[in-house]
């Protein structure tokens, strides 16, 4: 969150929307939170169990994860238990959501904040107007607006505004996330495709803008109802714009969103573009896809990583462990640590250290937006390893999938389960599996553990799993599996997590617990003067180029 006060442009343009001042998850003192979640309870004529909710850390963010056990757990009545779920089901309706929370917020003065806003337009809807019945419009319309909230609230994004046939997004309020502009990008991208997916009376195509940049979030307007907030800033209006130069069933960025994603999409540079209502000239992409990247990290260091600074014990134990793995004794590291503090640095060193080594790389990254896709990361490095383009047939594909499975002799029973994994119809290619869905599932999992078994004959294998807090628990599962076995492989496995994330393994002689700790002053200090100097750098050979 930015600094409160500061300086901001007088004419700057203001938007008003309807705001429910919603606090799930968002980085307040932990005195309001507790006392948020408190006042849920208490409406709930439960705020006996204030307290063990304070104690177990469980705040808004957390509601909807609960399960019976959990409440059970901390010692919530069985009756309770059912009242408090069925309220937790009902928090699911984002306007149910949006108004108990609005209930519950207490008055904020204005604040700076960094958003990204998104405006998505449906396409044509004064040409449906002019030839449907204004029910069937109020239809169509309806249904875009559902499938715009639907796809927002899954990534994280809040409604602030509808409007007519356009919906004005914001990601990054109420609720901040350290990914917004990528959550944003993959929403727009998503919605296109939803609403060309939607099954009514006519075709329908939208046109997506986004922008990011500071905004200050004003005080409340008028009371009860029409209580509104009042955002100032740039951000909102530039994306309205942008919409207005996308082509159909297309996402245009802001070039301040677009230095956030680094490579992880696939864009088509529009080049300077010239905006009512916004001084000098906007640099504009199209986002097409997301990119097929190895590494997310690397992805988003586009410019080259910085010089890895205080971890030598960390990077010369992992080596150790290495060797270890490498003489046929396989070994697990769980690295653990809050969010930014060099897991994936220190992960890329040894990829580095290790470079010129034979041995196969298998890397899975999790993702916050499919913590419920079952084998998500899994599926995504067979993807990238297997080489597919997302424009390949699907005969392409199949004899991608034939020829990367080769190298380890697959049997045809895995490669169509593999197959299945993938969503790929087998096209009369493999016989079909008539077994039942959790038998499929057992299976699969052991074809899954051959595979790493096989590759680790040829050479030895580093596995990285990156943010299994994000990891779904299907793929959990399988790595689960891999870790029981991999004793006797020439593996090495490393998980990065957060400190929140519970892993069972630790406690086995193979595997080894490695908890980042933040750097000293000295060694910040450091770090500082690297990526300085690497900006002084950048700037004089883009200046060198004009």
């Amino acid at each position: 969150m930015q600094p409160r006060g500061g300086r901001w442009n007088k004419s700057a343009r203001v938007v008003d929307f309807r705001s429910y001042r919603s606090r799930v998850g968002c980085k307040r003192s932990g005195g309001a939170a507790k006392q948020q979640i408190a006042d849920w309870l208490e409406k709930l004529g439960m705020f006996e169990y204030a307290q063990r909710f304070a104690e177990n850390g469980i705040g808004f963010a957390a509601l909807r994860h609960l399960t019976d056990q959990d409440l059970k757990d901390i010692g919530v009545l069985l009756g309770h238990r059912r009242i408090m779920l069925a309220a937790i089901q009902e928090l699911g309706s984002p306007a149910v959501a949006q108004r108990v929370t609005a209930e519950l917020k207490p008055q904020d003065a204005a604040e700076r904040r960094q958003v990204t806003g998104m405006f998505s337009d449906l396409v044509g809807s004064t040409a449906l107007s002019a030839r449907m019945d204004p029910e069937d419009l109020r239809e169509i319309i309806s249904a875009y607006q559902k499938c715009v909230a639907d796809i927002v609230q899954r990534f994280g994004g809040f409604i602030a505004k509808y409007m007519g046939d356009g919906v004005l997004v914001y990601f990054g309020y109420p609720q901040a996330h350290e990914d917004d502009a990528e959550r944003a990008v993959r929403a727009g991208l998503e919605l296109v495709a939803g609403v060309g997916a939607l099954k009514i009376r006519a075709p329908l195509q939208t046109r997506i803008g986004i922008a990011t940049g500071l905004v200050v979030v004003g005080d409340l307007i008028g009371s009860g109802a029409s209580q509104e907030h009042a955002i100032i800033g740039e951000t909102p209006h530039l994306a309205t714009r942008l919409q207005g130069v996308a082509e159909p069933n297309s996402v245009v960025i802001a070039e301040s969103t677009r230095k956030l994603l680094g490579n992880l999409f696939e864009f088509e540079e529009f080049g300077p573009k010239e905006l009512k209502g916004i001084s000098g000239a906007v640099g504009a992409w199209a986002a097409l896809r997301p990119a097929s990247v190895e590494s997310r990290f690397e992805a988003l260091h586009v410019n080259g990583l910085t010089e890895l600074v205080g971890r030598d014990e960390e990077l010369e134990l992992l080596l150790r462990r290495w060797s270890k793995a490498k003489s046929g004794e396989g070994q697990v590291v769980l690295l653990s640590g809050e969010a930014g503090i060099g897991k994936s640095r220190l992960t890329a060193a040894l990829l580095e250290s290790i470079a010129n080594e034979p041995h196969t790389r298998l890397r899975y990254f999790c993702s916050p937006q499919h913590t419920d896709s079952a084998f998500y990361p899994i599926i995504g490095q067979m993807e990238r390893a297997a080489r597919f383009a997302h424009d390949d047939a699907l005969e392409t594909k199949l004899g991608k999938l034939d020829t990367v499975l080769a190298q380890t002799s697959t049997s045809l029973e895995d490669t169509a389960l593999f197959a299945d994994m993938l969503s790929l119809p087998k096209d009369g290619r493999y016989a079909a599996l008539d077994i039942p869905s959790e038998q499929h599932r057992q299976r699969t999992f052991e074809a899954l553990r051959s595979q790493v078994e096989a590759l680790s004959r040829s050479s030895p294998v580093l596995m990285i799993v990156e943010d299994a807090h994000w990891t779904d628990p299907t793929s959990q599962e399988a790595f689960s599996g891999v870790v029981d076995r991999l004793r006797t492989y020439r593996v090495l496995l490393i998980v990065t997590f957060r400190p929140e994330f519970e892993t069972h393994w630790i406690g086995r002689p193979y595997v080894t617990a490695l908890t980042l700790n933040r750097l000293a002053q000295r060694e910040i200090e450091t770090v500082i003067d690297h990526i300085v100097g690497n900006q002084i750098i950048l700037g004089e050979r883009a200046a060198g180029h004009h």
